[in-house]
C-alpha cells in the first residue's frame, strides 16, 4: 500500500529534473501528506511536457460514482500472499479497473518521500521512507478521467502502482511497496508507444539499500494534518499513541504547508 506521500512544490526543481515546462497560472501547494482525494502534480504519457494537477485515487471512466482507488497492485488478482519473491506474471493488465490505463494512461507521479507503517499497527506507527540519493522521484502510476453524469464535472484522477515488498518496506514489516521508478526508465514509462511486455517489466520493488526509513509523528495518520512537522524524525522508543516526541534539530529548508478540504470515509481509497 502507497496511500499518503510527500510532495514538495518547487516548479524549479520539477521543471530541471523532469525536463518538463512550467505550468501557466497558480501553482498548488506543498503537501506533506498527500491523501485519498488530494491534487498533486504528475505528468502523463500524453503530455510529457507539462505538468497537471490530478485527484489522488482513481475511479475509472466507466464507473457510476467515485472509487477513490489509491493503488494498482502491479500482480493484479495473482500473489494474494504478498510473497515478496513472487516472479509470476504481473496480472495488472486483466484487471477491469485498470487494463486500459496500464497500456495508454500512465503517469509519473511526483514525490519526495512516502508513509508506509506494519502490517498491523499501519499509520498508527508511521515511517517516512525517501531515496537517499535523490530529493524528487517518481511512483509508476496510471490515470483516468471520470465525468460525473449529474454535474457534467470532469475529474482527472490516479493511482500508484504497487508491487511486492523491497528491504525497506519489508524491515518495517509491511508487505507492499510502491513502484518507485529509475530515472532512466521514466521516458520509457511515459512512451505510449512502448509494447505492454516491455510496460509490465518495469514493475519491480525498488532496491532497498537506496531508501531510508525514518520514524515520524502518528499525526500523519490524520489525513487533515499537512504541516511539515510531519517529516521531522522522532524517537520510536519514545512514541505511543497519545504522546509524541518531536525532535525539532532537523533544519528544515524551502518547505511549506498544504492545505486540503476534509476527507469525507469513501476518500479513504480502495486497494486492488
Amino acid at each position: 500500500m502507497c496511500g499518503r506521500f510527500v510532495q514538495i512544490i518547487d516548479i524549479e526543481v520539477f521543471v530541471k529534473r523532469f525536463g518538463v515546462n512550467r505550468p501557466a497560472g497558480s501553482f498548488i501547494e506543498s503537501n506533506y501528506n498527500v491523501a485519498p482525494g488530494d491534487h498533486a502534480y504528475v505528468i502523463t504519457g500524453d503530455k510529457p511536457n507539462e505538468l497537471q494537477s490530478f485527484q489522488f485515487g482513481l475511479t475509472p471512466s466507466w464507473a457510476k460514482k467515485p472509487m477513490y482507488l489509491i493503488n494498482a497492485r502491479a500482480e493484479g488478482d495473482l500473489n494474494s500472499q504478498n510473497d515478496m519473491n513472487y516472479s509470476g506474471e504481473n496480472g495488472i493488465a486483466r484487471k477491469p479497473a485498470f487494463r486500459t490505463a496500464i497500456r495508454s494512461q500512465r503517469c509519473l507521479v511526483i514525490a519526495n518521500a512516502f508513509y508506509e507503517g506494519p502490517a498491523k499497527e499501519k499509520l498508527s506507527k508511521p515511517y517516512l521512507i525517501r531515496r537517499n540519493d535523490e530529493e524528487v522521484f517518481s511512483f509508476a502510476g496510471i490515470w483516468d478521467t471520470w465525468v460525473n453524469d449529474k454535474t457534467g464535472e470532469i475529474s482527472n484522477t490516479f493511482s500508484v502502482i504497487t508491487t511486492v515488498a523491497n528491504e525497506a518496506t519489508q524491515q518495517i514489516g509491511h508487505p507492499r511497496s510502491p513502484v518507485i521508478l529509475d530515472k532512466k526508465d521514466e521516458k520509457r514509462w511515459l512512451d505510449l508507444d512502448l509494447p505492454i511486455e516491455k510496460v509490465l517489466n518495469l514493475l519491480k520493488p525498488f532496491p532497498g539499500d537506496l531508501l531510508k526509513t525514518e520514524a515520524v509523528s502518528i499525526q500523519v495518520k490524520d489525513p487533515k494534518n499537512k504541516s511539515r512537522d510531519l517529516i521531522i524524525p522522532i524517537d520510536e522508543n519514545k512514541v505511543t499513541e497519545f504522546d509524541v516526541t518531536v525532535k525539532k534539530d532537523l533544519r528544515l529548508e524551502g518547505m511549506g504547508s498544504g492545505k486540503r478540504k476534509p476527507n469525507t470515509p469513501e476518500q479513504q481509497g480502495t486497494l486492488f
